[in-house]
């Protein structure tokens, strides 16, 4: 048995969000346990990609670009059909004993990775991601100075299985005018953990176990945490405490940057074809003390069933650690 591999069938407490998963190995036995991915993500491939170089107008004018004079490597652009819109205000309606609404005021842009239409992360250079995470960054910074906003939320959604409707690389950026639940429950969890921080507590006991850990450089920490609810979940943990992302350290954006790469490199080595989100948590702009900004990596490998839906308890085919020796990326274990 493999160093750390647990019993067929755990229960195992996320304490970031206090949530229990299951952890079922001999259920990923079953035939077809991995749902196959698509190969097609766009509707109409024919048509021409908005995102390619040469077709800028069909966004509009772009928010921010980076690369050289005349040329781009990475662009913001709104999103032509937003979810959040406009400066109003987070005001709740009352309509009914059970019908509370509010208008979804706030800010949607599409964060473009490469000019490249076929490069996703996972082959992006260390240069390319540093600007993307820079470009995730500066955009987080010009959210929170507006007035009515509260939290933002950065994610890249690649294949059609994780809600990619187009092929080309691409993320999306959020600015909301409220904290919503699943950063509230985390910062609950942070509140409920006595002594050192969850996340720095987490990494270095990570280090010691061994059989979790990804990828470990001087700055970042990979894992497959213990408490993973799908197969080949990862949490990339920044070494640096800091509540918000939009205040670490060039240094440690550089690295984070990095190792989404070559987890990701990884993972599409062990998959070949294969979905995934990249969810980018950070700290609600004006909240600081207890929280430590992370990146969640959840590939879509199976899909949510009625018992996942009904009872909003998740359960893993995969054992994490078993997880984290196929994609391990140069970290010997002991």
């Amino acid at each position: 048995m493999t160093a750390g591999i647990a019993p067929s069938n755990q229960l195992r407490l996320d304490p970031l969000t206090g949530r229990w998963v299951v952890v079922s190995t001999e259920r990923g036995e079953r035939p077809f346990a991995f749902s196959p991915c698509s190969t097609q993500v766009q509707a109409d491939p024919a048509r021409p990609c908005p995102f390619c170089p040469g077709n800028e107008e069909s966004t509009p004018p772009a928010l921010e670009t980076y690369g050289p004079s005349g040329g781009w490597l990475v662009r913001v652009v709104p999103n032509l059909y937003p979810a959040f819109a406009g400066d109003h205000l987070f005001v709740v309606d009352h309509r009914g004993p059970v019908f509370t609404q509010a208008v979804a005021g706030g800010i949607h842009e599409v964060l473009v990775l490469s000019p490249e239409h076929t490069t996703g992360w996972d082959r992006l250079s260390a240069e390319q991601s540093g600007l993307v995470m820079a470009a995730i960054r500066d955009r987080i910074e010009e959210h929170s100075a507006i007035p009515g906003l509260r939290y933002s939320q950065a994610i890249v959604n690649s294949g059609r299985e994780a809600g990619a409707s187009i092929e080309h690389p691409h993320g999306q950026l959020l600015g909301m005018s409220f904290v919503p639940r699943e950063l509230a429950e985390e910062q609950a969890g942070f509140a409920r953990f006595t002594g050192r921080c969850l996340l720095c507590t987490s990494a270095d006991a990570e280090e010691d176990a061994r059989h979790r850990v990804v990828y470990a450089d001087e700055r970042v920490l990979v894992l497959c945490p213990f408490w993973s609810g799908v197969p080949f979940e990862m949490l990339v943990i920044p070494r640096s405490h800091d509540a918000h992302l939009q205040r670490a350290a060039t240094e440690d954006l550089v690295a984070v940057g990095r190792s989404i790469q070559k987890v990701l490199a990884q993972l599409k080595q062990r998959f070949d074809q294969v979905a995934y989100n990249v969810v980018f948590h950070s700290a609600p702009y004006r909240a600081d003390e207890p929280y430590h900004w992370h990146v969640h990596i959840w590939p879509k490998l199976t899909t949510l069933a009625g018992f996942e839906l009904g009872t909003g308890v998740l359960i893993n085919v995969v054992a994490p650690e078993q997880a984290a020796e196929e994609l391990r990326v140069g970290v010997p274990v002991g």
